[in-house]
């Protein structure tokens, strides 16, 4: 826990430090709210830091029961290296089991409220798309002014994008109505959206019937699809309903699908970190040998985090199955930590 405030309180004065340097050039934005943002953002940095957290801390609780002999006193009264091992793994995985439970869902809508604030400030944006059951809405922007879209069913082939039952709000600027279009569908083109059987509505005139309508857009598939909610804005329990939304929209849920399998796979990455831990700290070493114990330990953990974001990297691209990818970091670790502790111990 004193080495997690301590993580903690580097990573605040950091976040602080670079929302300060973005903002320089923003009048608008005050230190509270670069202050009130680091703090936001906080509890998600928490689930990055916790495995470094505890593999750290188990290396100096290890280490001083080393260098006090009790470790050695334990052995010879008969107890082996599993038997006083097994509780800090089962507190590491407890640990683990209350990330995902409890700090996940905090973590996931401070990060949502983060993200808004940091749209609103720094950018200048307003959410783009959001999405609902199996239906679309969207806001846009075009030389006429801004348009909300909103469509009751989505479909997706490749790099094509299909809307049906669409209703589309015209703006002039921002927030005066011009106008009204139903249309049976519409396809997104290059720069348009082409619909298909469209009534076109406007104030204090008649009705009017296009066969075909063309709505000027600056919206992309990859803008669509960027513009979902991140994983990690999503808690772990609202993350499976999501991830079927998506896909019965027709969209793609790989991040999505890999960032909960990553979370169900915290407990025994937790795990791994102690194991870890155990290898490098629980057998005396010699005088002068100390500093590489400890440089071992901590390069052993930074090279499974690279390991875990190259693997993250290939589930992403679908390079890899996305189980596969989600736990391949969390098994490779405790295999080598069981691998190495039965090598080093005698029962």
């Amino acid at each position: 826990m004193v080495l997690f405030g301590l993580f903690l309180m580097l990573i605040f004065l950091i976040d602080t430090v670079e929302l300060l340097r973005r903002s320089a050039s923003k009048p608008d934005v005050e230190f509270s709210d670069v202050v009130e943002m680091s703090l936001l953002k906080l509890p998600h940095m928490v689930q990055e830091t916790f495995p470094f957290a505890v593999l750290f801390g188990a290396m100096m609780a290890f280490w001083r029961l080393t260098r006090s002999h009790e470790l050695v006193i334990t052995r010879g009264a008969g107890v082996s290296a599993w038997q006083f091992l097994l509780p800090i793994i089962g507190l590491a995985f407890t640990l683990g089991v209350l990330q995902i439970s409890v700090m996940n869902p905090l973590a996931s809508a401070t990060l949502t409220r983060y993200e808004r604030l940091e749209a609103l400030h720094m950018k200048g944006q307003q959410n783009l798309l959001e999405l609902s059951g199996n239906q679309l809405w969207l806001r846009q922007a075009n030389t006429d002014g801004q348009s909300v879209v909103h469509s009751g069913r989505v479909l997706q082939q490749g790099n094509e994008v299909e809307l049906h039952d669409v209703v589309v709000f015209l703006y002039t600027g921002a927030d005066i109505f011009r106008g009204r279009v139903d249309a049976d569908s519409a396809r997104l083109e290059d720069g348009f959206w082409r619909m298909s059987k469209a009534w076109v509505y406007e104030p204090e005139k008649r009705a009017e019937f296009e066969e075909e309508y063309w709505l000027a857009t600056d919206l992309t598939l990859d803008k669509i699809q960027d513009s979902f909610a991140a994983p990690e804005t999503m808690s772990f329990w609202a993350l499976p309903s999501f991830i079927a939304t998506l896909e019965k929209a027709g969209f793609s849920a790989v991040r999505h699908r890999l960032h909960w399998h990553t979370l169900l796979a915290t407990p025994f990455l937790m795990c791994a970190m102690v194991l870890i831990a155990a290898t490098f700290t629980l057998r005396p070493s010699r005088r002068g040998a100390t500093s590489f114990v400890i440089i071992g330990g901590v390069m052993t953990g930074f090279l499974l985090y690279f390991f875990s974001d190259v693997v993250f990297a290939l589930g992403l691209s679908d390079s890899i199955p996305v189980t596969l990818a989600a736990w391949s970091p969390s098994g490779v670790a405790t295999l080598l930590g069981l691998t190495m502790l039965l090598h080093l111990e005698d029962g």
